[in-house]
């Protein structure tokens, strides 16, 4: 074929000098002079958003914060780790602030404010309690800086959105079309949410057996981890190689399944080496993800409802101060079927059934412990849990200065902000302290606590004579089971040992005198053992002549008789479901207890004395002997009976001083609250109701009621009290816990609405901080010698979940497997059908 010339070109269709002009034109796009190559880079530069001051290139999950007016937008973060702060973010959902009430803003003649109805048509809707505003969840998480901005769409990240008179078409118009950018976030949201959906799936094409082996290793990791967990038990081993004998317990757990289980061998056998899901991180994480489930459940069953919060501190094994936390609320309907615990940070309230619950919360490391630390690390832990500092309703701490300070304290500082969260002193702690004044409540009772350090130290010095008492003991045992002076029984005559008493131990004082009293004849074989073996003179001796004394049997059984009153008071008073107008109630009724004995307790009580002293061959002086003034000198001839020393100096000395003791300590007459809320006690046909006094707290609690409310709450109480005094069936109520189960039965709570809000806020105050304690001593089983270096964020985790193991247990493996996989893209996929 010839080749045509230009003139031919005029045959062809299109052709022509106009067409072959467009046509070089179009041409030219994909043609690039030098120039513009070499000023490529520069365009681009000035094109490119000049990245943010003081990029953040850590994760730290501290900063992921409740509040949206203080969060730092995505793009202040380095790229690499902004999945793991949208991802940590996406975990806690759109944080939705349910306020009593919101601020007012004035708009002209009117003001208005926040409605928290618009949570129901805009779920991707946060209000910001700091900045009182409202943001955009979807467009904050996925917004890309530098677009161009639809309406709002800047203000409903950075700024906030405050323009409440024009709220109802602003958000719609922020919403926009099918298009819009906030639309597209929306979009963006939901396939990030599809790790299915996400580049690295593509590439990796993953076949139904592959996911079939994954979910295998998975469950069984998670198995072994929920064990370890629940028993409180250590992870990781020394030596985790494959020719270690010990990997450790979750390793050798999990070599213990394969052997067991030939599809679990087989999954670990065939799957990669590279998604094993047994490393230390991916243990970490499993324990994480329980933590967050449990967290989760309490929540959840929180809800909306105020609460009261339980914190104490304490030295772990590595020498840090934790604090923990608790909150204790009352929870009138409940999704869950399992019984809640009668028990820091922890959690009060009721259940369904009416139930007085606490829960713990969380362990915080703090590094100082002022009340203004305290203070900031509870305003975090809050924070994070998306818990409203106006919804405490209560304060429990123990009585240390930076706790309980009237002008400084961090009851002060929570009281300044919310004058609805009422502190009381731990009960259990002030009781301790009575205890701890009347073993120095005068010079022969001082005396004779340090006779008892020092039988206790000389007794127990060395293992030679621990097993030596024991020994005895368990003779002395057998000798009065054969004579039938004790009978036999499952579970009695357990071996025992001394202890030392304790100024900051419950009940330690009436423990160490109740064993010394049963431990008698063996302590006393044992102190003459180590006269008799000693190469030198010792205190052996000395102390079985102190023991073997009247003054001394005496003090020991007026101790017993008085710690013994007020150690029942301190085992009720660390039960969880114990409230405030109980624990008022048996405070009362020891003090009248020892009233009793103080003024006719005299007689029986030398009796009893002289009874033991002839068991113990111990002679009894005559009474009306003189002898000298003690603390003073024979010489100066001052004397005074036998019975004015033990009657008059001792006996009514140790009473008075516990009785004073207990009217300063509890001194809770004085206390308007307390007052009013014995008011509600049931017994004797609600003999103690007072309309007036039920009708001021609503007054007290401004922000619990209405003005509606406190004009008509008389009314109410009137009609409640004559009802329940009809009802037979409130008969049988002791005390306001048993009163506010049985008005869920007979659905009276909601019959008497305000009467059961004022029964719930008294069951709210908290009255001890035993669970705080409870906490501290899981602590120190999760956290040993051994375990020593255990970080913080793993630390708290564990302690979650073994404290609230109820809920822990109850988890379903489908819910932890959920977040776990939700926390962060995966190398391995599970069937579409497993959650």
């Amino acid at each position: 074929m010839r080749f045509q010339g230009p003139a031919t070109l005029g045959n062809c269709p299109g052709s022509g000098p106009n067409s072959f002009g467009k046509k070089k034109k179009e041409m030219r796009r994909f043609l690039v002079d030098r120039a513009s190559i070499e000023n490529v880079n520069v365009v681009q530069q000035e094109a490119e958003l000049e990245p943010p001051p003081n990029v953040v290139n850590e994760f730290n999950p501290n900063e992921i914060v409740r509040d949206p007016g203080h969060r730092k937008q995505i793009n202040e973060y380095a790229p690499d780790i902004q999945d793991q702060v949208r991802r940590a973010y996406i975990l806690k959902g759109p944080m939705q602030s349910h306020l009593p009430s919101f601020p007012r803003t004035p708009f002209g003649s009117v003001s208005r404010a926040f409605s928290k109805s618009w949570y129901k048509n805009y779920t991707w809707l946060k209000y910001s309690e700091i900045k009182d505003a409202a943001y955009c969840f979807y467009c904050f998480l996925f917004k890309q800086p530098g677009r161009a901005e639809h309406f709002g769409f800047e203000v409903f990240t950075k700024s906030g959105y405050r323009d409440w008179k024009h709220a109802s078409q602003g958000l719609k118009d922020h919403v926009g079309s099918h298009n819009s950018l906030h639309n597209s976030c929306v979009k963006h949201y939901d396939d990030y949410n599809n790790q299915r959906q996400s580049v690295t799936s593509k590439f990796a094409k993953a076949t139904k057996e592959s996911e079939e082996l994954y979910k295998i290793r998975l469950t069984c990791s998670l198995d072994c981890s929920r064990y370890l967990i629940a028993q409180g038990m250590a992870f990781r081993g020394h030596d985790e190689s494959s020719t270690s004998l010990n990997k450790g317990n979750f390793r050798e757990m999990v070599d213990w399944v394969k052997s067991q289980n030939e599809q679990v061998r087989d999954a670990f056998d065939r799957g990669g080496k590279n998604c094993t899901m047994t490393c230390g991180d991916i243990q970490k994480e499993l324990a994480t993800c329980c933590a967050h489930e449990v967290t989760k459940v309490i929540m959840e069953e929180l809800g909306d409802r105020q609460f009261s919060v339980l914190i104490d501190e304490s030295r772990d094994i590595s020498v840090k101060e934790q604090m923990a936390v608790m909150l204790r609320l009352v929870v009138v309907f409940s999704n869950f079927q399992f019984s809640l615990p009668i028990i820091l940070y922890a959690a009060k309230f009721l259940n369904d059934k009416g139930n007085v619950v606490e829960r713990f919360i969380a362990l915080h490391h703090v590094t100082d412990t002022s009340s203004k630390s305290l203070k900031d690390a509870l305003y975090g832990i809050l924070d994070k849990y998306t818990l409203s500092i106006s919804r405490i309703r209560g304060q429990g701490y123990d009585g240390a200065s930076n706790m309980r300070g009237e002008f400084n304290g961090l009851q002060r500082k929570i009281l300044d902000e919310n004058p609805y969260a009422f502190y009381v002193h731990c009960y259990a702690h002030r009781l301790q302290l009575v205890v701890v004044s009347v073993t120095s409540s005068c010079s022969s009772i001082h005396d004779f606590f340090e006779y008892i350090t020092l039988i206790v130290n000389t007794t127990s010095a060395s293992c030679k004579r621990r097993d030596a008492l024991t020994e005895a003991q368990h003779k002395d045992i057998l000798n009065k089971l054969e004579s039938g002076e004790i009978s036999r029984g499952r579970g009695l005559h357990q071996s025992s040992s001394l202890t030392r008493p304790g100024d900051t131990r419950w009940g330690s004082h009436h423990t160490t005198l109740l064993r010394l009293d049963q431990m008698w004849s063996s302590v006393l074989k044992v102190l003459s053992m180590v006269d008799e073996d000693g190469r030198g003179p010792s205190q052996a001796a000395g102390l079985i002549e102190k023991m073997e004394s009247f003054k001394f049997a005496f003090i020991l059984r007026l101790m017993l008789k008085l710690f013994g009153i007020t150690n029942e008071l301190s085992n009720i008073l660390q039960r969880k479901d114990l409230n405030i107008v109980n624990a008022m109630e048996l405070v009362d009724v020891v003090k009248a207890r020892l009233a009793t004995m103080r003024e006719s307790g005299w007689n029986n009580f030398f009796a009893d004395v002289q009874g033991f002293c002839v068991a113990k061959s111990i002679l009894v002086p005559n009474m009306d002997d003189e002898i000298p003034v003690r603390g003073r000198s024979r010489a100066e001839g001052r004397t005074i009976t036998n019975l004015h020393h033990y009657r008059t100096e001792i006996f009514y000395v140790a009473i008075d001083k516990i009785c004073v003791e207990m009217d300063h300590r509890f001194s809770e007459g004085s206390n308007i609250i307390l007052d009013c809320f014995s008011c509600l006690d049931p017994k004797n046909s609600f003999s103690k109701f007072d309309v007036d006094k039920l009708a001021r707290l609503a007054d007290i609690y401004h922000a619990e009621f209405s003005d509606d409310d406190r004009g008509t709450i008389r009314d109410q109480l009137e009609t409640y009290v004559l009802q329940v005094r009809r009802n037979a069936s409130f008969s049988t109520c002791e005390d306001v816990q048993s009163l506010a189960m049985k008005m869920v039965q007979t659905e009276k709570h909601l019959v008497f609405p305000l009467v059961y809000k004022l029964i719930e806020l008294a069951l709210i105050l908290p009255v001890s901080t035993a669970s705080v304690e409870k906490a501290f001593s899981a602590m120190k089983i999760i956290k040993s010698k051994l375990r020593n270096k255990i970080n913080d964020v793993w630390f708290n985790d564990l302690m979650v979940c073994y404290t609230e193991r109820e809920i822990f247990k109850s988890l379903d493996d489908i819910d932890i497997i959920r977040t776990f996989t939700a926390k962060k893209s995966r190398k391995g996929h599970l069937p579409r059908n497993f959650i």
